[in-house]
């Protein structure tokens, strides 16, 4: 069977589809589903280039460790990343700073990925290396052209949104 989730920047009103890659990634894309609706504020990465990502208290029993993982994501991966709380304090980072995330022992970052020359490596941490868990397969130019008014425009105020999609 295969499963598919719905990806929403809620303000700017952009949906786009991705498959679960079930065969690739099957531990993390089930502690995905399992968690899903998941929402939080949306942030523009720094440091990984044409990157959206949203920062969640740790959802799954247990971390589905590393699986389908790549420092060199293209177009159109969506990623899963663990960190602790104390990865993501440095003030360099932008997060407010009574940000609940730096608070909780782990933190999942669901990311995604809208344009090309992706690099995953951190000058605090290094390499950063992401589990691929999906891929978007219908609204991608929609949602990269959000994404880059995202990164001009600003994040604040604006929700990243993962919902279950269809099952074929």
């Amino acid at each position: 069977m295969t499963r598919y989730v719905t990806i929403t920047l809620e303000k700017r009103g952009v949906t786009c589809t991705a498959r679960l890659l079930d065969d690739a990634a099957p531990r993390t894309a089930n502690a995905v589903w399992e968690a899903l609706p998941l929402s939080a504020q949306v942030y523009h990465g720094k440091y990984a280039r044409n990157e959206i990502y949203a920062l969640h208290p740790q959802f799954a029993e247990q971390d589905p460790g590393p699986e389908n993982t790549t420092v060199t994501p293209i177009p159109g991966d969506v990623c899963w990343f663990t960190f602790s709380g104390d990865d993501l304090g440095n003030p360099a980072y932008g997060y407010e700073k009574e940000s609940e995330h730096r608070q909780t022992s782990q933190i999942v970052d669901l990311a995604l990925f809208y344009g090309r020359n992706n690099l995953l490596i951190n000058g605090d941490q290094g390499w950063v290396p992401g589990n691929v868990f999906a891929t978007i397969t219908d609204g991608f130019d929609d949602l990269a052209a959000a994404c880059q008014d995202l990164w001009m425009g600003g994040a604040r105020g604006e929700i990243l949104t993962f919902a279950r999609g269809r099952e074929e």
